[in-house]
């Protein structure tokens, strides 16, 4: 189950991206959730997708 407290949601998808994933797109499919919800929610805290990094900055 995916966090929908956005502080929680950054430490939860930062972790899997670490841990799991090796791209948003990755990640979002693995978990059959919806990328842009997730990019949105994280963007509302001020932080964005690093695809270089791969992780939320």
């Amino acid at each position: 189950m995916v966090p929908k407290d956005p502080m929680m949601l950054l430490s939860y998808i930062n972790t899997q991206l670490r841990d799991f994933y090796s791209s948003l797109d990755a990640l979002a499919e693995g978990l059959n959730t919806d990328k842009e919800e997730i990019v949105e929610k994280l963007r509302s805290i001020d932080y964005e997708y690093d695809a270089e990094l791969n992780k939320f900055v």
